[in-house]
């Protein structure tokens, strides 16, 4: 039987600010990213939606960034390989803490915006954010894209990972994203959850460019601040079930 991970970022609330739909995605996905306080979250959401996870039986991942809360992380900056392994052991040490508490482990780790993107295309970057984690649990799993930095470079120290793919962003041919929304918007629930499962059960996508391409999806993202995420959710779940693909944590389908 075909498994895959469907993965949410979560924790983005901060201060009075709401953001997301983290209560209601949790019914549908196996895997929780949450916001370490960078570019989004802080430490009562952090602890909130740790606990929201393990009442739900969602495995919890960190979802580091670059020191960008005003920008929400999606501005590229320029840091050093070792303060970017500086800030991603920070972050995953606050999020450890809030998961001890609540004796779960961290699954994953999964980097957010514009440090996601750079460390996918850059050597130095993938391996500096790939080092925090090891020092802390070699056992963690790394999201990354297909083709990327993170997936070559953590496949060579040993680090377990997670081939992503996203439910709400056009890939690219070389197995990238188109980030922010800048891409085409399909409307359809339903013709973003078939795709979502033609990635899973056949390894092919449409990218940008009209193009049929391979692919391997072991973890779906699916943005829980998007205008109809829940009902998004709900599509790619009920799809997926309805094609006896079963949908299981990140650390199940990889046996870690």
């Amino acid at each position: 039987m075909l498994k895959v991970d469907l993965n949410c970022d979560m924790g983005e609330s901060f201060g009075l600010y709401k953001l997301g739909n983290d209560e209601e995605m949790m019914q549908y996905i196996t895997s929780a990213s949450i916001a370490c306080g960078y570019h989004a979250g802080d430490p009562h959401v952090m602890r909130k939606t740790v606990e929201m996870a393990k009442q739900s039986g969602v495995e919890i991942g960190a979802h580091p960034s670059f020191p960008d809360l005003m920008g929400f992380g999606r501005r590229y900056m320029s840091s050093t390989p070792s303060e970017i392994k500086d800030y991603v052991v920070y972050q995953l040490g606050a999020l450890r803490e809030f998961a001890s508490a609540n004796g779960v482990r961290i699954q994953h780790c999964k980097p957010h915006g514009a440090l996601y993107m750079m460390a996918m295309e850059d050597e130095k970057i993938a391996r500096a954010i790939l080092e925090a984690i090891a020092q802390g649990d070699e056992k963690t799993i790394i999201f990354a894209l297909n083709h990327s930095a993170v997936a070559d470079v953590g496949r060579q120290m040993g680090i377990p990972v997670a081939r992503e793919v996203y439910s709400d962003r056009q890939h690219t041919k070389t197995g990238s994203i188109i980030l922010t929304r800048t891409g085409q918007q399909i409307e359809s629930y339903e013709e973003m959850a078939q795709r979502v499962v033609r990635m899973v059960s056949e390894g092919k996508v449409i990218t940008d460019t009209g193009e049929d391409v391979d692919i391997t999806a072991e973890t779906v993202c699916i943005h829980g601040d998007g205008p109809g995420a829940v009902q998004l959710a709900k599509a790619v779940s009920e799809a997926l079930t309805a094609e006896g693909i079963e949908i299981v944590s990140a650390k199940h389908l990889l046996g870690v």
